[in-house]
């Protein structure tokens, strides 16, 4: 006789794993995301610096001023891209522990519908804030080159 207890334990297994898949794949996705506002962050510190070393450079009362306004967008955009960086991690966070959660389910048979719920809103929500600035920081990243752009009358 086979011993059946066993068997619907792996393929209960075999079902977390497969709903595991679609949490795992976002993880690469904010894992990729993240890597793009590390990116951009390390760009806007090193332009920063740039332009202090420059307005080091620059007595005060000549271009000091012309200096200011691009520092202070760049300040803001690495605000900015400091909170998307904390809120895809905290999204990459709360999926993982769906993952972990969805495995506890199983193992020990408890009812996690409503947590798994929860956390992946959580999870969204944070991801969305993500991106919120991160497109905030791309608008404020696109004025600071229109600056340039502007013809003196």
């Amino acid at each position: 006789m086979i011993d059946t207890s066993d068997s619907s334990g792996v393929q209960g297994v075999g079902e977390v794993i497969r709903l595991a898949v679609a949490p795992v794949f976002l993880l690469s996705g904010v894992g990729i995301m993240l890597t793009v506002f590390t990116n951009r962050l390390a760009r806007t510190v090193d332009r920063a610096r740039e332009l202090e070393r420059n307005a080091a450079q620059v007595p005060e009362a000549d271009h000091a001023h012309e200096l200011h306004a691009p520092l202070h967008a760049l300040a803001r955009r690495g605000r900015l891209l400091s909170i998307a960086i904390a809120l895809c991690t905290i999204c990459a966070l709360l999926v993982a522990v769906v993952v972990v959660v969805l495995f506890l389910g199983e193992s020990f048979n408890f009812r996690i519908s409503y947590a798994i719920d929860a956390l992946f809103i959580a999870a969204m929500l944070s991801f969305i804030g993500a991106i919120l600035c991160f497109l905030r920081e791309v608008f404020i990243a696109t004025a600071s080159l229109r600056i340039g752009l502007r013809r003196p009358h």
